[in-house]
Protein backbone atom coordinates (compact mmCIF):
# COMPACT_ATOMS: atom_id res chain seq x y z
CA UNK A 1 0.00 0.00 0.00
CA UNK A 2 1.55 3.64 -0.65
CA UNK A 3 2.07 5.76 1.65
CA UNK A 4 2.56 9.07 -0.28
CA UNK A 5 4.61 10.44 2.61
CA UNK A 6 6.75 13.49 2.46
CA UNK A 7 10.37 13.47 2.04
CA UNK A 8 12.02 16.87 3.17
CA UNK A 9 8.65 18.77 4.13
CA UNK A 10 9.44 20.89 7.01
CA UNK A 11 6.39 22.64 9.00
CA UNK A 12 8.28 23.72 12.01
CA UNK A 13 7.41 27.34 12.67
CA UNK A 14 4.77 27.61 10.17
CA UNK A 15 1.43 28.96 10.62
CA UNK A 16 -1.38 26.51 9.09
CA UNK A 17 -5.22 27.60 8.89
CA UNK A 18 -7.39 24.24 7.90
CA UNK A 19 -10.80 25.25 6.93
CA UNK A 20 -13.63 22.72 7.72
CA UNK A 21 -11.11 21.50 10.12
CA UNK A 22 -13.32 19.62 12.58
CA UNK A 23 -14.03 16.87 9.77
CA UNK A 24 -12.74 13.51 9.63
CA UNK A 25 -9.50 14.84 7.46
CA UNK A 26 -9.44 18.02 9.59
CA UNK A 27 -8.78 15.94 12.27
CA UNK A 28 -6.52 13.64 10.93
CA UNK A 29 -4.50 15.92 9.55
CA UNK A 30 -3.84 17.71 12.98
CA UNK A 31 -2.68 14.41 14.49
CA UNK A 32 -0.29 14.13 11.55
CA UNK A 33 1.21 17.31 12.15
CA UNK A 34 1.38 17.71 15.52
CA UNK A 35 3.06 14.26 15.62
CA UNK A 36 5.65 15.26 13.19
CA UNK A 37 6.53 19.07 12.96
CA UNK A 38 6.10 21.86 15.69
CA UNK A 39 4.57 24.56 14.07
CA UNK A 40 3.88 27.57 15.46
CA UNK A 41 0.09 27.69 15.15
CA UNK A 42 -2.50 25.50 13.95
CA UNK A 43 -6.14 27.20 13.13
CA UNK A 44 -9.64 24.84 13.21
CA UNK A 45 -11.70 26.96 10.92
CA UNK A 46 -15.32 26.14 11.01
CA UNK A 47 -18.70 26.45 11.82
CA UNK A 48 -19.76 23.98 13.96
CA UNK A 49 -19.43 25.05 17.73
CA UNK A 50 -20.29 21.27 18.89
CA UNK A 51 -17.45 19.71 16.57
CA UNK A 52 -15.05 22.68 17.56
CA UNK A 53 -15.78 21.59 21.25
CA UNK A 54 -15.15 18.03 20.54
CA UNK A 55 -11.89 18.86 18.90
CA UNK A 56 -10.61 21.00 21.28
CA UNK A 57 -11.02 18.01 24.07
CA UNK A 58 -8.76 15.79 21.78
CA UNK A 59 -6.25 19.02 20.83
CA UNK A 60 -6.11 21.26 23.58
CA UNK A 61 -4.92 24.50 23.79
CA UNK A 62 -3.04 24.03 27.03
CA UNK A 63 -1.66 20.46 25.65
CA UNK A 64 -0.64 21.69 22.32
CA UNK A 65 0.08 25.50 22.60
CA UNK A 66 -0.19 25.95 19.02
CA UNK A 67 -3.66 25.63 18.49
CA UNK A 68 -6.46 27.99 17.47
CA UNK A 69 -9.96 27.25 16.89
CA UNK A 70 -12.04 30.41 14.99
CA UNK A 71 -15.89 29.81 14.21
CA UNK A 72 -16.88 30.90 11.14
CA UNK A 73 -17.74 29.98 7.63
CA UNK A 74 -15.81 30.13 4.20
CA UNK A 75 -19.08 32.12 2.91
CA UNK A 76 -17.98 34.91 5.50
CA UNK A 77 -15.29 36.53 3.36
CA UNK A 78 -14.18 39.28 6.10
CA UNK A 79 -14.02 36.45 9.00
CA UNK A 80 -12.09 34.39 6.71
CA UNK A 81 -9.67 36.94 6.46
CA UNK A 82 -9.04 37.70 9.87
CA UNK A 83 -8.72 34.29 10.81
CA UNK A 84 -6.17 33.57 7.95
CA UNK A 85 -3.98 36.65 9.25
CA UNK A 86 0.03 35.29 9.91
CA UNK A 87 -1.25 31.97 8.05
CA UNK A 88 2.08 30.65 5.82
CA UNK A 89 -0.42 27.49 4.45
CA UNK A 90 -4.12 27.09 4.70
CA UNK A 91 -5.10 23.53 3.77
CA UNK A 92 -9.16 24.12 2.35
CA UNK A 93 -11.21 20.78 3.74
CA UNK A 94 -14.84 22.98 4.23
CA UNK A 95 -17.17 21.91 1.53
CA UNK A 96 -20.74 20.70 1.27
CA UNK A 97 -20.22 17.19 0.27
CA UNK A 98 -23.55 15.19 0.22
CA UNK A 99 -24.68 15.00 -3.72
CA UNK A 100 -28.50 14.83 -2.55
CA UNK A 101 -28.14 17.65 -0.25
CA UNK A 102 -26.86 19.87 -3.10
CA UNK A 103 -29.18 18.71 -5.51
CA UNK A 104 -32.12 19.48 -2.72
CA UNK A 105 -30.62 22.88 -2.12
CA UNK A 106 -28.09 23.70 -5.15
CA UNK A 107 -27.75 27.72 -3.61
CA UNK A 108 -26.32 26.59 -0.69
CA UNK A 109 -24.33 24.25 -2.57
CA UNK A 110 -22.98 27.21 -4.48
CA UNK A 111 -22.20 29.86 -2.13
CA UNK A 112 -20.45 27.15 -0.16
CA UNK A 113 -18.33 25.16 -2.82
CA UNK A 114 -18.01 27.73 -5.21
CA UNK A 115 -18.17 31.50 -3.66
CA UNK A 116 -15.99 29.93 -0.45
CA UNK A 117 -13.61 29.13 -2.98
CA UNK A 118 -13.78 32.68 -4.12
CA UNK A 119 -13.11 33.84 -0.64
CA UNK A 120 -10.32 31.48 0.07
CA UNK A 121 -8.17 32.55 -2.33
CA UNK A 122 -9.30 36.38 -1.91
CA UNK A 123 -8.19 36.06 1.86
CA UNK A 124 -4.86 34.17 1.17
CA UNK A 125 -3.97 36.81 -1.86
CA UNK A 126 -4.57 39.92 0.76
CA UNK A 127 -2.58 37.92 3.67
CA UNK A 128 0.08 37.28 1.80
CA UNK A 129 -0.39 33.00 2.21
CA UNK A 130 2.59 31.37 0.81
CA UNK A 131 0.85 28.02 -0.24
CA UNK A 132 -3.00 26.88 -0.18
CA UNK A 133 -3.96 23.12 -1.26
CA UNK A 134 -7.51 22.66 -1.73
CA UNK A 135 -9.42 19.43 -1.33
CA UNK A 136 -11.24 17.82 -4.31
CA UNK A 137 -13.21 14.93 -5.57
CA UNK A 138 -13.10 12.55 -8.42
CA UNK A 139 -17.20 13.88 -8.43
CA UNK A 140 -14.99 16.71 -10.23
CA UNK A 141 -13.91 15.28 -13.18
CA UNK A 142 -16.92 15.00 -16.17
CA UNK A 143 -19.47 16.20 -13.08
CA UNK A 144 -22.81 14.88 -13.28
CA UNK A 145 -23.64 16.33 -10.20
CA UNK A 146 -24.21 19.72 -8.79
CA UNK A 147 -21.51 18.40 -5.87
CA UNK A 148 -19.06 17.74 -8.57
CA UNK A 149 -20.04 20.73 -10.80
CA UNK A 150 -18.92 22.64 -8.02
CA UNK A 151 -15.91 21.47 -6.67
CA UNK A 152 -15.13 21.38 -10.41
CA UNK A 153 -15.86 25.25 -10.32
CA UNK A 154 -13.84 25.39 -7.17
CA UNK A 155 -10.45 23.88 -8.66
CA UNK A 156 -10.69 26.03 -11.41
CA UNK A 157 -10.91 28.80 -9.28
CA UNK A 158 -7.92 28.04 -6.90
CA UNK A 159 -5.75 27.66 -10.45
CA UNK A 160 -6.68 30.77 -12.32
CA UNK A 161 -5.51 32.24 -8.55
CA UNK A 162 -2.20 31.82 -9.91
CA UNK A 163 -2.46 33.63 -12.78
CA UNK A 164 -4.22 36.80 -10.62
CA UNK A 165 -1.11 36.56 -7.88
CA UNK A 166 1.73 36.79 -10.38
CA UNK A 167 4.92 35.21 -10.23
CA UNK A 168 6.03 35.98 -6.66
CA UNK A 169 2.48 35.74 -4.97
CA UNK A 170 0.35 33.15 -3.05
CA UNK A 171 0.38 29.74 -5.16
CA UNK A 172 -2.66 27.58 -5.08
CA UNK A 173 -2.77 23.57 -6.52
CA UNK A 174 -5.84 21.11 -6.11
CA UNK A 175 -5.58 17.89 -4.63
CA UNK A 176 -8.28 15.26 -5.66
CA UNK A 177 -8.85 12.00 -4.94
CA UNK A 178 -11.66 9.46 -4.37
CA UNK A 179 -13.74 7.70 -1.63
CA UNK A 180 -11.96 7.65 1.90
CA UNK A 181 -12.58 3.94 3.56
CA UNK A 182 -14.04 4.74 6.77
CA UNK A 183 -15.28 8.57 6.47
CA UNK A 184 -18.71 9.90 7.30
CA UNK A 185 -21.13 9.29 4.30
CA UNK A 186 -19.42 6.79 2.49
CA UNK A 187 -20.67 3.40 1.88
CA UNK A 188 -18.48 1.52 4.20
CA UNK A 189 -20.03 2.76 7.37
CA UNK A 190 -23.28 2.41 5.74
CA UNK A 191 -23.08 -1.31 5.44
CA UNK A 192 -21.79 -1.67 9.00
CA UNK A 193 -24.78 0.18 9.97
CA UNK A 194 -27.08 -2.24 8.10
CA UNK A 195 -24.76 -5.27 9.20
CA UNK A 196 -24.79 -4.58 12.70
CA UNK A 197 -28.81 -3.97 12.84
CA UNK A 198 -29.24 -7.26 11.15
CA UNK A 199 -29.98 -7.02 7.59
CA UNK A 200 -30.66 -9.93 5.45
CA UNK A 201 -29.44 -8.59 2.72
CA UNK A 202 -27.24 -5.44 1.64
CA UNK A 203 -28.59 -3.24 -1.19
CA UNK A 204 -26.30 -2.78 -3.78
CA UNK A 205 -26.87 0.16 -6.55
CA UNK A 206 -25.31 -1.64 -9.41
CA UNK A 207 -23.20 -4.63 -9.50
CA UNK A 208 -20.63 -3.34 -11.95
CA UNK A 209 -20.29 0.16 -10.12
CA UNK A 210 -16.69 0.72 -9.61
CA UNK A 211 -14.75 3.25 -7.03
CA UNK A 212 -11.41 4.31 -6.06
CA UNK A 213 -10.61 4.05 -2.79
CA UNK A 214 -8.12 5.57 0.10
CA UNK A 215 -7.50 5.70 3.65
CA UNK A 216 -7.49 8.65 5.80
CA UNK A 217 -3.80 8.35 6.27
CA UNK A 218 -2.96 8.04 2.56
CA UNK A 219 -4.92 11.09 1.96
CA UNK A 220 -2.95 13.50 4.55
CA UNK A 221 0.19 12.07 3.50
CA UNK A 222 -0.53 12.87 0.13
CA UNK A 223 -1.79 16.36 0.50
CA UNK A 224 1.27 16.75 2.61
CA UNK A 225 3.98 15.64 -0.46
CA UNK A 226 1.96 17.61 -2.94
CA UNK A 227 2.24 20.52 -0.40
CA UNK A 228 6.44 19.84 -0.66
CA UNK A 229 6.81 19.61 -4.50
CA UNK A 230 3.80 22.10 -5.39
CA UNK A 231 4.26 24.86 -8.09
CA UNK A 232 1.24 26.24 -8.38
CA UNK A 233 -1.86 25.53 -10.57
CA UNK A 234 -1.28 21.68 -10.65
CA UNK A 235 -4.21 19.12 -9.86
CA UNK A 236 -2.41 16.46 -7.80
CA UNK A 237 -4.12 12.71 -7.62
CA UNK A 238 -3.15 9.68 -6.48
CA UNK A 239 -2.76 6.04 -8.02
CA UNK A 240 -5.23 4.26 -5.93
CA UNK A 241 -6.97 1.28 -6.07
CA UNK A 242 -10.50 0.40 -7.61
CA UNK A 243 -12.98 -2.48 -6.68
CA UNK A 244 -16.58 -3.30 -7.16
CA UNK A 245 -19.15 -2.31 -4.63
CA UNK A 246 -20.25 -5.43 -5.01
CA UNK A 247 -16.69 -7.08 -4.35
CA UNK A 248 -16.89 -4.78 -0.91
CA UNK A 249 -20.20 -6.03 0.01
CA UNK A 250 -18.71 -10.12 -0.35
CA UNK A 251 -15.69 -8.82 1.67
CA UNK A 252 -17.66 -7.44 4.40
CA UNK A 253 -20.53 -9.62 4.86
CA UNK A 254 -19.65 -12.52 2.80
CA UNK A 255 -22.80 -14.20 3.71
CA UNK A 256 -25.15 -11.54 3.35
CA UNK A 257 -26.94 -11.50 -0.50
CA UNK A 258 -27.28 -8.72 -2.14
CA UNK A 259 -30.35 -6.61 -3.58
CA UNK A 260 -30.09 -4.60 -7.01
CA UNK A 261 -31.68 -1.58 -5.77
CA UNK A 262 -30.64 0.80 -9.19
CA UNK A 263 -28.48 3.28 -9.58
CA UNK A 264 -29.60 6.27 -7.60
CA UNK A 265 -29.82 10.43 -8.75
CA UNK A 266 -26.80 12.41 -9.79
CA UNK A 267 -24.67 8.85 -9.27
CA UNK A 268 -22.55 7.34 -11.44
CA UNK A 269 -21.52 3.61 -12.46
CA UNK A 270 -17.70 4.48 -12.59
CA UNK A 271 -15.89 7.33 -10.97
CA UNK A 272 -12.58 9.37 -12.90
CA UNK A 273 -9.98 11.73 -11.75
CA UNK A 274 -8.10 12.38 -14.78
CA UNK A 275 -10.25 12.73 -18.16
CA UNK A 276 -9.13 11.83 -21.39
CA UNK A 277 -9.52 16.00 -22.47
CA UNK A 278 -7.18 16.44 -19.60
CA UNK A 279 -4.35 13.67 -20.73
CA UNK A 280 -2.86 16.23 -22.81
CA UNK A 281 -1.39 18.24 -19.61
CA UNK A 282 -0.73 15.22 -17.50
CA UNK A 283 2.52 13.96 -15.85
CA UNK A 284 2.74 10.66 -14.43
CA UNK A 285 5.22 10.19 -11.44
CA UNK A 286 5.61 6.72 -9.84
CA UNK A 287 2.51 7.65 -6.79
CA UNK A 288 0.64 9.66 -8.90
CA UNK A 289 -0.54 11.95 -11.55
CA UNK A 290 -0.04 15.65 -11.86
CA UNK A 291 -2.66 17.34 -14.40
CA UNK A 292 -0.98 20.60 -15.67
CA UNK A 293 -2.83 24.25 -16.33
CA UNK A 294 -3.45 24.57 -20.15
CA UNK A 295 -2.85 28.82 -19.42
CA UNK A 296 -0.48 31.36 -20.10
CA UNK A 297 0.92 31.53 -15.94
CA UNK A 298 2.33 28.09 -16.33
CA UNK A 299 5.29 28.23 -18.20
CA UNK A 300 6.39 24.60 -19.66
CA UNK A 301 10.40 26.07 -18.99
CA UNK A 302 10.14 25.62 -15.15
CA UNK A 303 11.60 22.94 -13.25
CA UNK A 304 9.70 20.12 -13.05
CA UNK A 305 9.22 16.54 -11.05
CA UNK A 306 12.39 14.28 -10.45
CA UNK A 307 10.90 11.37 -12.50
CA UNK A 308 7.98 12.84 -14.17
CA UNK A 309 6.91 11.82 -18.15
CA UNK A 310 4.05 13.26 -19.82
CA UNK A 311 1.05 10.65 -20.34
CA UNK A 312 -0.48 9.93 -23.91
CA UNK A 313 -3.14 12.10 -25.10
CA UNK A 314 -6.05 10.67 -24.88
CA UNK A 315 -5.01 8.96 -21.21
CA UNK A 316 -7.42 8.60 -18.90
CA UNK A 317 -7.53 7.39 -15.29
CA UNK A 318 -11.06 5.88 -14.19
CA UNK A 319 -11.82 3.38 -11.87
CA UNK A 320 -13.50 0.90 -14.39
CA UNK A 321 -10.09 0.93 -16.28
CA UNK A 322 -7.28 1.04 -13.56
CA UNK A 323 -4.44 -1.07 -13.67
CA UNK A 324 -5.17 -1.48 -9.57
CA UNK A 325 -7.59 -3.54 -8.12
CA UNK A 326 -8.14 -4.30 -4.14
CA UNK A 327 -8.59 -7.75 -3.74
CA UNK A 328 -10.00 -9.11 -0.28
CA UNK A 329 -6.96 -9.23 1.93
CA UNK A 330 -5.99 -5.44 0.34
CA UNK A 331 -9.70 -4.45 1.55
CA UNK A 332 -9.29 -6.22 4.71
CA UNK A 333 -5.87 -4.73 5.35
CA UNK A 334 -7.55 -0.98 4.07
CA UNK A 335 -10.16 -1.54 7.11
CA UNK A 336 -8.03 -2.64 9.83
CA UNK A 337 -6.15 0.16 9.36
CA UNK A 338 -8.79 2.32 9.22
CA UNK A 339 -10.36 0.78 12.42
CA UNK A 340 -13.11 -0.71 10.68
CA UNK A 341 -14.72 -3.93 11.85
CA UNK A 342 -15.70 -6.64 9.62
CA UNK A 343 -18.59 -8.81 9.58
CA UNK A 344 -17.93 -12.59 10.81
Amino acid sequence: MRTFSPQNLNLDGKSILITGGTGSFGKHFVATILKNYKPARVMIYSRDELKQYEMSQDFSSEKYPCMRYFIGDVRDRDRLTLASRGADIIIHAAAMKQVPTAEYNPMECIRTNVDGAENVVRAAMDNGVEKVIALSTDKAANPINLYGASKLASDKIFIAGNNITGENGTRFAVVRYGNVVGSRGSVIPFFQKKIAEGADHLPITDDRMTRFWITLDQGVNFVLSSLEMMQGGEVFVPKIPSMTISDLAKVMAPNLPHKIIGIRPGEKLHEIMVTADDGRNTLELEDRYIIEPAFAFWSKNKTHYDGANPTSEDFAYSSNSNDEWLDENGLKGLLSDNGCEQAA
